[in-house]
């Protein structure tokens, strides 16, 4: 199957009738500070959902190296990452308002100019907004591992998802996933290396960047005593 071919494929699936979504809209406690960011920064800070391919360096008024996160939760990670790294710019995807709303905070107390946001579902957003061979890399930090085994078909990092992500990316882009869930660690890991776009960048799991923040997730999974993985692979 060529690449335009798996790429029109995805696009003709009706995402609204998706049967199976990896996350559940569990919306939990809005404040006041959040609330109002959504209504007042988010206008100016995000970008509306849209079956249209972005442009984007009309998006940030500039060209520079284009970095994806998938599912920022609060954002502290994305903002850090963010303005530590003013040379490039930074797309976060979320569905929970609490957490863009904390994220936009964020960014507008800190004056980054280098990211944007849009709410809405991942699946969607890469298959009908970001253009092939666009991003410099793609972040997937700590994603929801549905340890049930009947749940494992909501996993986000499955085959499909993962081809997509991998055409996303320009030659020479990363991929960079981690969790502390061992058995999902081991399933993103082999997802990664049985598609042909990717290579791994080492020999098994990756060793953990200095630039990507200790995350809450992370410091809640290492205190329980699990073993927080990196997996990074290239695009060939």
């Amino acid at each position: 199957m060529t690449a335009t071919k798996a790429t029109s494929q995805l696009r003709d699936r009706d995402p609204a009738h998706r049967a199976v979504r990896s996350f559940v809209l569990r919306q939990g406690r809005m404040s006041p500070a959040q609330q109002r960011a959504l209504e007042t920064l988010l206008p100016r800070l995000g970008i509306p959902f849209a079956p249209v391919l972005l442009d984007l360096a009309a998006t940030f008024g500039r060209t520079a190296p284009v970095i994806l996160e998938i599912g920022f939760g609060m954002g502290e990670t994305t903002a850090l990452i963010a303005a530590s790294n003013p040379q490039q710019d930074f797309l976060g995807l979320e569905v929970h308002g609490p957490g863009v709303g904390a994220l936009l905070n964020r960014v507008d107390a800190a004056g980054l100019t280098n990211l944007r946001v849009i709410q809405h579902d991942a699946v969607d957003v890469v298959a009908q907004m970001i253009p092939e061979r666009s991003l410099a890399g793609v972040h997937v930090y700590f994603p929801d591992p549905w340890p049930k085994k009947r749940h494992h078909k909501r996993r986000l990092l499955q085959a499909d998802f993962v081809h997509a992500l991998a055409l996303r990316l320009e030659p020479g882009g990363y991929l960079h996933a981690a969790t502390d869930w061992d058995e999902y660690a081991q399933e993103i890991i082999a997802t990664f290396a049985q598609e042909a776009l990717l290579a791994n960048t080492v020999a098994d799991f990756a060793p953990r960047p200095a630039w990507r923040p200790q995350t809450k997730f992370e410091t809640r999974g290492l205190r329980l005593g699990h073993e927080v993985r990196d997996i990074v692979f290239r695009r060939r």
